[in-house]
């Protein structure tokens, strides 16, 4: 089982900047082994992919947050961030963090992220 915890959602003005964690409770050289994704979902909207980055460090973005969010990975601390700079009022949602391996995945309980002048 892992257990997925965000962090460092807060409200914050729009062309404001936020970083988001995702700490992993697993064993040894396992995270390492994940794909691990950021998902967002707003009020009345469905859940949508926003970054991933693979075991190997490879990365993806959403069109709507490419050039403006960062996707990291510290396997030493099993850890995943998502940096997010020049925030607009639409990225106003629950962010959630996923792990993928294989046919196993799980979530977390997600962070709210708020942008509001």
């Amino acid at each position: 089982q892992v257990r997925l915890v965000e962090s460092g959602g807060d409200l914050v003005q729009p062309g404001g900047s936020l970083r988001l964690s995702c700490a992993a409770s697993v064993s040894g050289n396992i995270f390492s082994r994940f794909g691990m994704n950021w998902y967002r979902q707003a009020p009345e909207k469905q859940r949508e992919l926003v970054a991933t980055v693979t075991s190997g460090g490879g990365t993806n973005y959403a069109p709507s947050v490419k050039g403006r969010f960062t996707i990291a990975r510290d396997n030493s601390k099993n850890t995943v961030y998502l940096q997010m700079n020049s925030l607009r009022q639409e990225d106003t949602a629950v962010y959630y963090c996923n792990a993928q391996f294989f046919t196993y995945t799980y979530w977390g309980e997600g962070t709210q992220v708020t942008v509001s002048s």
